[in-house]
């Protein structure tokens, strides 16, 4: 999943695999969270993954920028939550 999830977000080198694989692990414990089942074969599940992966590295500063999450991966989550 980690190789997977550099190429979505145009990391080439393996300077920051540690917290890339930190930022997968927590957005796999988000998803569990919110009462959505671990599956790497739905397609959903994985671009949900890419996208929180992508949304905590693109916004990692603590005060200053408080963007709501994508409304598409909200209705991801909500769909993987009650439809499998």
């Amino acid at each position: 999943m980690l190789e997977k999830i550099k190429e979505y977000l145009k990391i080439d080198s393996n300077d920051e695999d540690m917290t890339v694989q930190a930022l997968i692990t927590s957005a796999e414990l988000y998803l569990k969270n919110a009462g959505v089942l671990e599956d790497y074969q739905n397609e959903l599940y994985d671009l949900a993954i890419k996208m929180l992966v992508l949304h905590w590295y693109e916004n990692r500063e603590i005060i200053g920028n408080a963007k709501k999450m994508a409304f598409s991966l909200d209705n991801i989550i909500t769909q993987l939550q009650y439809c499998y």
